[in-house]
């Protein structure tokens, strides 16, 4: 692929619902452009793009892909990204990379909930959107109503430049407002003809709407409009363009990507208005003075790594685009958050899962570089003599918390291994292990994400993993004060072990987990054995005198003992202390404390009612709720929720508002379970230790 000059290059993010034909889009573009030779369909799962065996059973994008096309002297970079919400994390990488979107929304299916999920990422990221209103040629197509949605949902920018000529099976044609000027589709055979006679009205009536808008985005324009007088084609265009650049104006094409009508003036219509990556100026910090500073694409080379995927054969591939400068095989860069030089070998792009070489790339261009060390998602590539570093994406926090064993006995530290190497790939999924459960923990974005992530581990390292009970870190207290005796004696030849202790057992006032007091007088107990009686008090907390779990918020006073001047040891009055905590315990009114989560969830208002419901049923209480500053119609409902009661929230919510929920959650504080948690507690601890 040759080179191209950073004007040249277009960077767009294919974005839609799951199931409105993005892929298909891509492909139909990717064939118009002579970048494949044929594609297939989604009944026949013979895509190019979603190639991986997961993608192929599931017959939907999991993972984001690149795929550069040539068209009319310019290279266009579509990022083909999954539909579906779990796996927005690929979205959000897509959207580090591009410099404008293009929505794909089905005529049948209009407005879906991931399409206007998509929509707030352009607007909240300030890119510029396109929209591609796809299958024009199934049954209940609705060009029309399709439209009158997007403007009631996203406002007057949405702005058709093409209608259709006939629509579901009648679909034959599309109409140019810019052009006043149509095409028309027999077959595989398109020929360009009037604007037929009973659609002339409409196509006025669109083009005067896109000429307004035209005008709004130029003073000399808009002067010309106001008189009276036509815009030229070329003056229409440059408008609508600068409206798009600024988001007044989101431009709505029609098609149909099976058979492919529509996709030429797509393609045309992408290189005209969207950005063209010389435009593109991105704040950094530089790390030599740690001050922020504009890149623009003619300062020495800058890359950023949006994407990594790892194969066990082909071994690390990470995706870079490239803010500034240029880029060839051979060149010495850093890895500017890690801190290590890297020779670049290899330069390529990608079209699926075939690579195709690249000589050189210049700034705005999305390449791809195997085998860069230790480089992750989110590091920055530089010189050093421009050290720059970029913001890292925000990937949304993964909340679908799950714990993981092995199907094989002895493969813990395999299954570890391979989640790092998921984690790697996905910022989406982390895992950790939980010293206390002794548990590996992995978060998640839901259940179809979990499933791709357990096939994928089964499939490319060998591991067969299987979840188990999520270990749910309980604490015990108690409510009560006592004073207990405790007394080691034991004598078996030679030096005994004699230990004798009085422990005042309390409830802790300042906050702390444990606190230990020495009031011992007139050497009752020595010094020397003091540290010990503590250091028994503290293990025997630990490991909990009710339920096996910790014990915390407890005061434990040392006010007398006894000792033996051959006999008495460390061992010996730590062994008391034990002795004593255990005797004295059980007189204390212990509990059992649950840990208890804020939880902020928000929703639409109208599912207001099913949420609140929702949290009394898990035994959670309402804080209250408030409107969400930024969108008008979404509210921000505050609940405190036991975390034993959240297993399995994700898919919940998700089911009750039609996926427009979201949520998040974080620690508060410890308090007493209710009796029948508690007796279901210890029961279920019981019955871990006969097994």
């Amino acid at each position: 692929m040759k080179e191209y000059a950073s004007d040249k290059i277009r960077n767009v993010a294919v974005l839609s619902h799951d199931g409105a034909g993005k892929t298909a889009v891509v492909e139909s573009l990717l064939l118009a452009g002579g970048a494949v030779s044929a594609v297939g369909t989604g009944k026949d799962n013979k895509h190019i793009m979603d190639f991986e065996p997961e993608e192929i059973k599931r017959n939907v994008t999991i993972q984001l892909g690149i795929a550069p096309c040539e068209w009319d002297g310019y290279k266009l970079n579509f990022l083909d990204t999954p539909g579906y919400s779990e796996f927005c994390g690929e979205v959000r990488a897509a959207l580090r990379a591009c410099d404008g979107i293009l929505l794909v929304v089905s005529a049948e299916e209009g407005i879906e909930m991931d399409t206007e999920r998509a929509w707030d990422y352009g607007v909240e990221l300030q890119l510029p959107r396109m929209i591609y209103v796809n299958k024009m040629d199934t049954e209940h197509a609705d060009f029309f109503g399709t439209l009158e949605k997007m403007r009631s949902l996203f406002g007057k920018s949405i702005m058709p430049l093409q209608i259709p000529i006939g629509e579901g099976h009648d679909f034959r044609g599309i109409i140019d407002v810019c052009k006043m000027m149509a095409w028309e589709w027999t077959g595989a055979e398109v020929k360009e003809i009037k604007v037929p006679p009973q659609y002339m009205a409409k196509a006025r009536e669109v083009r005067e709407m896109c000429m307004e808008a035209a005008a709004e985005g130029d003073d000399t324009l808009l002067e010309k409009y106001l008189n009276g007088e036509e815009l030229t084609l070329e003056e229409l265009r440059f408008g609508l363009r600068q409206g798009m650049l600024t988001g007044r104006v989101c431009p709505v094409m029609c098609g149909s990507a099976t058979t492919h009508m529509g996709t030429t003036e797509l393609l045309n219509r992408l290189v005209r208005y969207m950005p063209d990556a010389s435009q593109k100026v991105i704040m950094g910090t530089n790390t030599a003075d740690n001050e922020p500073v504009m890149v623009y694409p003619n300062k020495p080379f800058t890359g950023f790594i949006f994407k990594t995927s790892i194969d066990p054969f082909s071994g690390k591939l990470s995706y870079i685009r490239i803010f500034s400068g240029e880029l060839k095989e051979g060149d010495r860069i850093v890895n500017i958050n890690q801190q290590k030089e890297e020779k670049i070998g290899k330069v390529f792009t990608l079209v699926g899962k075939e690579q195709i070489p690249v000589d050189k790339a210049t700034a705005g261009d999305i390449v791809v570089l195997p085998k860069l060390g230790d480089a992750k998602t989110g590091d920055t590539l530089a010189t050093s003599v421009f050290p720059i570093v970029y913001e890292p994406v925000r990937f949304p926090t993964p909340l679908h918390t799950i714990a993981l064993v092995p199907a094989k006995k002895g493969e813990e530290e395999k299954l570890t291994a391979a989640l790092l190497r998921i984690s790697e790939e996905d910022p989406t999924c982390r895992m950790e292990k939980d010293p206390e459960g002794h548990q590996v923990i992995l978060h998640c974005m839901g259940d179809v994400h979990l499933e791709h992530i357990l096939t994928k581990i089964e499939r490319k390292y060998g591991i067969k993993a299987l979840q188990e009970k999520l270990y749910i870190p309980y604490r015990e207290t108690i409510r009560g004060s006592v004073t207990a005796e405790g007394k080691h004696k034991k004598q078996s030849g030679g030096h005994g072990q004699f230990g004798h202790v009085f422990l005042q057992i309390e409830p802790s006032d300042n906050g702390e987990s444990f606190e230990f007091v020495d009031a011992v007088f007139g050497g009752a107990v020595p010094r020397q054995y003091i540290p010990a009686v503590e250091k028994g008090v503290r293990e025997t907390l630990d490991k909990g005198l009710l339920a096996g779990y910790p014990m915390i918020n407890i005061k434990v006073t040392l006010k007398d003992g006894s000792y033996h001047p051959v006999d008495s040891s460390e061992m010996a009055f730590k062994t008391a202390a034990a002795l004593a905590l255990k005797k004295g315990v059980p007189d204390a009114k212990p509990v059992i404390l649950e840990p208890i989560y804020n939880v902020d969830v928000v929703i639409p208002e109208e599912f207001m009612g099913d949420v609140m419901g929702d949290f009394s049923s898990r035994r959670g209480r309402i804080l209250g709720m408030e409107h969400h500053r930024n969108r008008s119609g979404i509210i921000v409902v505050k609940a405190q929720v036991p975390l034993a009661e959240m297993t399995g929230y994700v898919t919940t919510l998700r089911s009750m508002t039609q996926g427009k929920g979201t949520f998040n959650m974080e620690f508060y504080a410890y308090e007493e379970a209710p009796q029948k948690v508690i007796d279901s507690v210890i029961a279920e601890k019981a019955a871990q230790k006969q097994e």
